[in-house]
């Protein structure tokens, strides 16, 4: 990947729906079609979704970031506005509660604008409560939303098996979720390029992840996850949770695991830079080979859980390749010894949220085991066309997993003098964002960073 240091601008939540405007009414329609079909299934007349509420700190008087309520943001672009609902009756348009108030200690809401705005009956409301005056009070509402968000004779009820059927076909997503989720890449991309840059220049873990801000075109508060940054042994901690100001005196390795966000759609991704150490380059390019190769399998028809267990034997494969481990990958995997160097799953559902829902269960909300012996991993559906799907295969190097390897038979089999070697750099993970189709697969991560040239 070629560097580019000049700073890009992101897109506006303007211009990003302008440029999906386009697919926005099928997309629409898609979601009418499910919620009516959910409806009519359980007996139910009304759906009722709330925004959310901002949420005050504990004996504080100021709010945690705003976080929109995910059935909420699928119907429409708006991921700012807390107090909103939208009440939608099968065969009516949809009415759009929009709370706007008179307000000047903060930016209020502007007022609706956008091509979906034709779409919905909007009634603007100064105070939240004014929203009981726009909701059905005659037959039987599904009512999404926290608790908190409740009002007068609305309170979320969250029926199950209504939310089973919603978040299992929230796995496919429509034209429009997916130019948002390529949207959404590109940010993403431009915020790595920035923090590789940034690496490159000896910059703390906090200077890196402002890197990737400024070029992602994002505040921390409303990146889609919290950032992971860790340098060198860091990168160990699968989710490392801090930032450091003080750089340290060497600059081994990076791990970064940063995303961008489009009109409520997320980015999820994750490189991992070398900086001098052959061993380390070595083990960088094999996972990123490995990577490429799964992602390249990401098929229709194919069960997940199969497509997790051969990441296990092609990291097995690396193992042995590079003299860290002396075994067959399949008794690595039988013994649980692939295990110890990639401990968690093979990726997960996105969308909405960064971990998307229902990737462990089916239409009808029954779960789908994980493979025995696998409990962190975040999707057991088989793939079908319209899933977009991560897929992040890893290969670490954490002390309390390397202890307990270490009393165990198949410790004779370690080169330790190598691991102790690779520990110093704490891990490598590759991770893109690939696209289930009809035939070969769309691996939106590699073509965002190939549009950066």
């Amino acid at each position: 990947m070629r560097q580019n240091n000049q700073a890009a601008t992101s897109e506006s939540p303007a211009m990003s729906f302008f440029s999906s405007r386009h697919l926005y009414p099928a997309h629409l329609s898609t979601i009418k079609t499910r919620v009516d079909t959910a409806l009519s299934r359980h007996g139910f007349d009304h759906l009722l979704v709330a925004s959310g509420i901002e949420k005050m700190r504990f004996l504080d008087d100021t709010p945690y970031p705003f976080k929109v309520n995910p059935q909420f943001k699928q119907w429409l672009p708006l991921t700012r506005h807390p107090h909103c609902w939208i009440a939608y009756t099968p065969g009516r348009k949809p009415v759009l509660a929009y709370y706007q108030p008179d307000d000047y200690w903060h930016v209020p809401p502007s007022p609706p604008e956008g091509e979906w705005v034709e779409h919905f009956d909007i009634r603007v409301l100064a105070d939240p409560v004014e929203a009981v005056l726009h909701l059905p009070t005659n037959g039987r509402s599904a009512i999404i939303g926290e608790a908190d968000a409740a009002l007068p004779g609305f309170a979320p009820n969250n029926p199950k098996a209504v939310l089973d059927y919603l978040h299992f076909h929230r796995a496919f997503k429509t034209p429009y979720e997916l130019a948002l989720m390529r949207l959404a890449q590109r940010k993403g991309a431009r915020g790595h390029v920035a923090a590789r840059h940034a690496f490159l220049g000896r910059e703390s873990e906090a200077g890196i992840n402002a890197a990737f801000l400024a070029a992602a075109g994002h505040t921390d508060s409303d990146v889609p996850y919290n950032n992971i940054v860790a340098l060198n042994q860091n990168g160990a901690t699968l989710h490392y949770q801090y930032k450091q100001f003080e750089a340290p005196s060497e600059h081994r390795s990076l791990l970064i695991d940063a995303g961008a966000e489009v009109d409520g759609y997320a980015s999820d991704i994750t490189r991992t830079w070398a900086n001098g150490d052959q061993a380390f380059a070595e083990l960088v390019s094999a996972v990123d080979n490995e990577q490429q190769q799964l992602a390249g399998k990401v098929r229709a028809d194919l069960d997940y859980r199969d497509l997790h267990l051969e990441t296990h034997l092609r990291l097995g494969g690396v193992l042995k390749a590079l003299d860290i481990v002396d075994m067959d990958p399949g008794n690595m995997l039988e013994t649980g010894v692939t295990s110890t160097f990639f401990p968690h799953g093979l990726g997960h559902p996105i969308g909405l949220q960064v971990h998307d829902v229902a990737g462990f269960s089916d239409v009808d909300g029954k779960l789908i085991p994980r493979p025995e012996g696998h409990p962190f991993l975040r999707m057991t559906r088989t793939l079908a066309p319209g899933m977009v799907v991560t897929i992040e295969p890893g290969i670490y190097f954490i002390p309390t997993l390397l202890e307990k390897l270490k009393a165990t038979a198949q410790a004779k089999s370690v080169n330790w003098k190598k691991v102790e070697h690779l520990t110093r750099f704490g891990g490598v993970r590759i991770e893109d964002e690939v696209h289930c189709t009809d035939a070969a697969p769309e691996n939106l991560t590699r073509d965002a960073f190939a549009e950066l040239g």
